[in-house]
């Protein structure tokens, strides 16, 4: 794994730049203008650019996100997140009809074509984690005991990031509710990185991809299960477990990755 100082010493490897937002592009609040200047001169070189995102929300609802940080419309050609993926496979029925919503009031466009078919826990067909409840976003022993007495159901988890950091407050993510489901001895499927199939909506097979991300968990882990060269951001979801190079390899072992590249921040 190598430092890299600038990604124009290794842009013109590549023909496509699957890039992660929240701790890549941005931290919740604002944007990263040394990461806006590097997808800036990726444009103009003629590279394409996926943002791929496990915001468990429709694409639109992340691409006017971005518009209200004032991120350029001419950057959001290609926006990809994991609750687009999942509503997809709502809307077919995949998992059953009815459903139970678990997490919070702002996602409910996720299932806007399927509201109807939303109902109470005990008959829903699954269950629709999309994050924690409004009010109980901290006490992960309520959703233990809540979920407990449902593992029959399959969980489906639409960000199966464990947390993330809002400028610096760190946040629960749905994985954080799957993985409790998973202890419990329930069934989850997984829509976004590391899995596979999102990353087949990104780009084909002949196209050869440079994967940027914050996270070994996701962004790292799902590049390493495709075999795509990656960047890790370091100052992103993980910057507390390390502080020097000797500890980054640590941590690499740790979640059982690894990476071509590693940078503070994206920059050109």
């Amino acid at each position: 794994m190598k430092e890299l100082n600038h990604l124009s010493e290794i842009y013109n490897s590549y023909d496509t730049f699957v890039i992660d937002l929240w701790g890549v592009m941005h931290n919740g609040i604002t944007l990263n203008p040394k990461a806006i200047d590097a997808i800036d001169n990726l444009e103009k070189k003629n590279k394409k650019i996926v943002f791929l995102s496990n915001a468990p929300r429709p694409s639109l609802k992340v691409i006017n996100f971005l518009l209200k940080m004032n991120m350029n419309k001419k950057h959001l050609k290609n926006v990809m997140t994991s609750g687009e993926a999942a509503m997809q496979a709502i809307n077919r029925n995949k998992f059953g009809k009815t459903f139970f919503h678990l997490g919070p009031e702002r996602d409910t466009s996720l299932f806007e074509k399927v509201k109807d078919h939303k109902t109470i826990i005990e008959k829903s067909d699954f269950i629709l984690c999309t994050g924690l409840f409004d009010k109980k976003e901290e006490d992960l022993d309520y959703y233990k005991k809540f979920l407990k007495n449902y593992t029959s159901k399959k969980l489906i988890c639409t960000n199966p990031d464990l947390i993330v950091h809002r400028g610096n407050v760190e946040e629960l993510c749905a994985g954080s509710i799957a993985k409790i489901f998973e202890e419990l001895g329930g069934e989850v499927t997984y829509f976004g990185k590391p899995h596979k199939e999102v990353y087949n909506m990104c780009f084909g097979p002949k196209e050869k991809v440079l994967a940027i991300g914050d996270n070994l968990r996701t962004d790292i882990k799902g590049a390493n299960n495709l075999n795509l060269d990656c960047i890790f951001i370091t100052d992103g979801v993980h910057r507390e477990e390390y502080s020097n190079f000797a500890d980054l390899e640590t941590v690499f072992k740790k979640y059982k990755v690894k990476a071509n590249f590693f940078q503070k921040e994206l920059k050109w």
